[in-house]
């Protein structure tokens, strides 16, 4: 969310970054709504005031004027009760519209439609070469025996799968190497609710917009998170914290679960998009200083691709184009990891720097050491996220006789385990 106030200085700037984000934003009408809501809130201030003085005279003046009084008194609060009831429709009308504006964006971010646009600023390791004919992750998981698509579709429907054994196990290496290493670097854990109610969903920005990929508990009114950034973020809403404690630097773990509607078709193949996923996410809180936000983006970024290169999986980092930025985001990147059956480079990580646009609507605060209070600046970037890291890590690490090789680094959490192999009997 924006400063009103700003967006009335700013016009043409909310107008154009609706427009370069392919956004609908009726701005027009907003900026009415807030001139309207402002004339009924100093018409309602002025009725207090009077009745205030009113109530002061009561006391003072003869039996006579006392009924003049209360009779003047009585009109005033009728009409406060209507310009309240008009003011509400007005202010529910101001607040929906406010969730609608967009973030502005770093002026780093390049002109685009979509993710096609995206722009590579860094890569790092070598494309992988065979000499043999490659298996894709799903034909190693299956004759593995460590990633069943067809019992999980069997039980919970498309995009469902199991890990068994030797894959489920590398999976917990993986999580929780990533889990010690940030935990070494001072970041905090958090293991979070998956369930939470709509305010938080809100004030991270996933609502309005992302009710459909969001999977709904009617019958408690909650939702399932489709990232542990909605909970860790929302960890200090409301709160007011003191500068000295800034920056705070959270992981959160937990599963995720997301609906995927409208990708019908869309990536469909084994376990890139899949509707439950376990994550490790970083989250940072801190001051509300552009430069302190650029050095926190970096250094998200930097624990992300420590990740990949402890694992040797190359990778390209994207700056997200103007029509890939969605509602909230400042500036964000992408980490695209390297995989062979798909001859391309695969979205595993997405960093995003929100300025205090997460922090407005979470009521997140620090005080400075003046006193005064300010909104926050908000960070996240995932860690690690499973099961999609396992396509290029299995597809990397294989060898001609369709086994794998464990990436040294995951070996001790495998208790030494250097290979998966083929298993002497199928399941």
């Amino acid at each position: 969310m924006l400063d009103i106030k700003f967006i009335r200085e700013n016009p043409k700037l909310i107008k154009k970054t609706a427009q370069q984000k392919g956004l609908d934003l009726d701005l027009k009408r907003l900026l009415k709504l807030d001139e309207k809501r402002r004339e009924f809130q100093q018409e309602i201030d002025e009725i207090k005031s009077n009745k205030k003085e009113f109530n002061k005279q009561i006391a003072q003046v003869s039996e006579e004027e006392k009924k003049q009084v209360l009779k003047t008194l009585k009109k005033q609060t009728k009409k406060e009760k209507k310009l309240d009831a008009k003011y509400k429709r007005i202010y529910d009308e101001f607040t929906d519209l406010m969730l609608h504006v967009p973030q502005i964006m770093d002026d780093r971010v390049p002109e685009g439609k979509d993710d096609s646009e995206n722009i590579e600023i860094d890569s790092w390791g070598d494309i992988p070469e065979f000499a043999f004919d490659i298996k894709d992750h799903v034909e190693l998981g299956k004759k593995l025996g460590i990633i069943d698509i067809e019992r999980g579709v069997k039980i919970a429907g498309t995009r469902s799968y199991f890990l068994v054994g030797d894959g489920a196990r590398l999976e917990q290496a993986i999580l929780q190497f990533a889990l010690n290493k940030m935990v070494k670097k001072g970041y905090k854990l958090l293991s979070v609710p998956t369930i939470v109610n709509q305010d938080s969903l809100v004030g991270t920005g996933y609502f309005p917009g992302a009710e459909d990929q969001t999977y709904y508990i009617e019958k408690d009114d909650k939702y399932l998170v489709g990232t542990s950034e909605v909970s860790v973020t929302s960890y200090h809403a409301d709160e007011v914290l003191n500068q000295e404690a800034l920056p705070k630097k959270y992981i959160g773990i937990s599963s995720c679960f997301r609906r995927e509607a409208g990708t019908y078709g869309k990536d469909t193949h084994g376990l890139y998009r899949v509707h439950q996923f376990n994550k490790v996410e970083q989250v940072i809180v801190c001051k509300n200083d552009p430069e302190i936000s650029k050095q926190m983006h970096e250094e998200l970024m930097q624990n992300a691709k420590e990740v990949l290169q402890d694992l040797k999986l190359p990778y390209r980092v994207v700056v997200l184009c103007t029509g890939d930025m969605g509602l909230s985001k400042y500036y964000a990147n992408d980490i695209e990891t390297w995989m062979p059956s798909r001859k391309s480079y695969g979205e595993t990580h997405s960093c995003t720097t929100f300025h205090d646009f997460q922090a407005r609507r979470l009521n997140l605060r620090f005080r400075d050491m003046d006193g005064k209070v300010h909104y926050c600046h908000t960070l996240n970037n995932t860690v690690i996220a499973t099961p999609r890291i396992l396509i290029p890590l299995l597809e990397i690490y294989q060898n001609p006789d369709g086994s794998v090789e464990i990436p040294e680094v995951l070996r001790p959490y495998m208790g030494g385990q250097e290979r998966i192999e083929n298993p002497k009997q199928e399941i």
